[in-house]
């Protein structure tokens, strides 16, 4: 199902063809048209599964096309952690790009200045904001956080924020909403316990169970345990004594993208890039380029790991370790595509390291450690990372290093 089919606004369609979003997942076909016909919703779904989108898109649908009072709190989302409130705001902002539904991310551990900028946006009034419990509990108890405009309500990661102690803590930020208002609850487990808070906050919910998609088979996947500084030079040396014909390297963040490419450009390597900094107009001659074989490597943040359709692909590399598994598997399926084989690399640091694993556990595989050559140095070795594969002769390309 291709996300024209849901038939959003054309300024959300926008936003979404920015992002690159193109064929919906499994989740998402099943919770956008439930959320946009107004059901509760309590789903089973791991992080890695599309769930943001699943619950972001028709959100902003409901804001863009239903009427609601700009100057109260329509939305919260609820969330576990610091980092995911800034990763859904960031997914958030991408999407709502061309619209005009404002945000913002209420999380602790920020300074005095963030903290009177949150209690303007949650006293002035704000479409969605993004929270964590402690921090909105923080603001609740100051007096001045009204709910009553609040139609839309979403906890993501529940089974999560539960685990961190926050049962407590979510009843008391939903006790004071509007009774009236649609729920949406995600959460990778359903033990008791959320069982028994979707009964305190959903009505009448509908269940959805979604398993993340898995990469293509024939994708060779390959991870490399790295220090940071040795993260560039691996890549050089990779790119330098294997005969991979089209390559793509991806980077979690703009500033990297544009570091990186000028790295491999001055090194004299056939190299361009794609982020969002760019004109319309340049990132279609950017990829144009390289569909044409006039570029080898392109650099690229993830506005290019869905809905671009190059054939050919010989080799991925996670230069960043991807947000999530369902990052992960988009990124890498730029290669293996119409049948043929594909490689995929991943550099993990020590600080990615964990994150590397619970995206292994989502996909159910252990990708294979391989070493990386000795003139490069010692590689990481803290307690608890698994060991290395044993040495191989070869960089899963088809050219020998020397």
């Amino acid at each position: 199902m291709d996300f024209i089919d849901f038939d959003f606004d054309d300024t959300l369609m926008e936003g979404v063809e920015a992002m690159g979003y193109k064929t919906a997942t499994p989740v998402q076909e099943q919770v956008i048209p439930a959320v946009l016909a107004g059901k509760d919703i309590i789903a089973a779904a791991q992080t890695g599964t599309g769930k943001t989108a699943a619950f972001l898109l028709p959100l902003l649908q409901k804001l863009i096309t239903e009427p609601h009072d700009h100057h109260k709190i329509n939305a919260m989302i609820i969330v576990p952690t610091r980092e995911l409130a800034l990763q859904i705001s960031q997914a958030l902002e991408g999407i709502s790009y061309f619209t005009s539904v404002s945000s913002i991310a209420v999380y602790g551990g920020g300074s005095g200045d963030l903290f009177a900028a949150e209690r303007k946006a949650l006293t002035n009034g704000v479409d969605i904001v993004i929270c964590t419990p402690g921090r909105m509990i923080s603001h609740l108890t100051l007096g001045y956080v009204k709910f009553d405009g609040l139609k839309y309500l979403i906890l993501d990661e529940a089974d999560r924020m539960l685990d961190m102690g926050f049962f407590d803590d979510i009843v008391r930020i939903t006790s004071g909403m509007p009774k009236e208002r649609q729920n949406l609850m995600f959460s990778a487990t359903m033990p008791p316990a959320i069982r028994k808070l979707a009964h305190t906050i959903l009505r009448n919910p509908l269940e959805v169970n979604i398993a993340i998609s898995k990469p293509p088979e024939q994708i060779v996947q390959e991870v490399f345990i790295v220090y940071e500084n040795q993260k560039l030079p691996l890549l050089k040396l990779l790119l330098k004594e294997s005969d991979y014909g089209s390559v793509v390297v991806f980077c979690s963040s703009k500033l990297s993208v544009k570091m990186l490419a000028e790295d491999l450009r001055r090194a004299r390597f056939s190299v361009d890039q794609i982020q969002s900094d760019l004109e319309q107009s340049v990132r279609e001659q950017v990829l144009l380029n390289f569909k044409n074989r006039k570029l080898r490597i392109l650099v690229a943040t993830d506005i290019i790991s869905r809905g671009i359709d190059i054939e050919d692909i010989d080799l991925v590399v996670n230069y960043d370790v991807p947000h999530d598994g369902e990052d992960y598997v988009h990124r890498i399926g730029r290669t293996a595509r119409a049948s043929t084989r594909g490689t995929a690399f991943t550099f993990v640091t020590e600080k990615d390291y964990f994150k590397f694993e619970r995206i292994e556990k989502l996909l159910e595989k252990t990708i294979t450690r391989h070493p990386i050559p000795e003139e490069l140095g010692p590689t990481p070795q803290p307690s608890g990372l698994k060991k290395s594969a044993p040495p191989k002769k070869r960089y899963g390309g088809k050219k020998k290093f020397k």
